[in-house]
């Protein structure tokens, strides 16, 4: 009985000696809609790490020609990465997908096979 308490006593010694991280603070951060649903969205933190778009209702027609909304999002994010750089990546989200265009993005992505 003993020598269990006695792990138990050395399991929480190991845990408690273990770093804890502090989160990452956030400096910046937003989010407004209007009735339409048109939207501006944002926010930075501490680590440098950035991110904002901004949303619009769009009426499109679909195969059929049968007219529906969609939200255009454009925006873009930014982050350090492994070498110390700031990347930004702009982007696009529509009825045709999500287009990015950074430094880190290909211009012609190999085919799929």
């Amino acid at each position: 009985m003993k020598s269990m308490i006695f792990v138990a006593l050395a399991l929480v010694a190991v845990a408690a000696a273990f770093p804890v991280d502090e989160p990452i603070k956030i400096l910046r951060s937003n989010f407004d809609k209007d009735p339409n649903g048109d939207f501006q969205f944002g926010f930075e933190t501490e680590n440098g790490i950035k991110r904002d778009e901004q949303g619009k209702v769009k009426e499109v027609l679909d195969e059929e020609n049968k007219p529906h909304s969609v939200v255009v999002v454009r925006g873009s994010y930014s982050y350090t990465n492994a070498d110390g750089t700031v990347e930004t990546i702009d982007f696009i989200a529509d009825e045709n997908g999500f287009q990015a265009q950074g430094p880190s993005i290909p211009k012609n992505p190999p085919a799929r096979r």
